[in-house]
């Protein structure tokens, strides 16, 4: 399920860090302190890599797609 600006805003951090995923390999990371960035999984080689892309709202949900 595609995420929308306002589950993003309330998402609030846990004990652990968590994803919140877009679809296709884009996700929102929060981490434990509150901290929200954009990440991004693929394959390349058959290895399994992780782009970072930025801070959220810094990086809008529009331009991480």
């Amino acid at each position: 399920m595609k995420l929308n600006d306002r589950q993003i805003k309330n998402a609030k951090p846990a004990e652990k860090p968590f994803k919140l995923n877009d679809g296709k390999g884009l996700y929102l990371y929060i981490n434990t302190s509150g901290g929200k960035l954009w990440r991004f999984d693929f394959s390349h080689n058959g290895k399994r890599k992780t782009l970072s892309i930025g801070k959220y709202p810094t990086v809008s949900l529009v331009e991480a797609r």
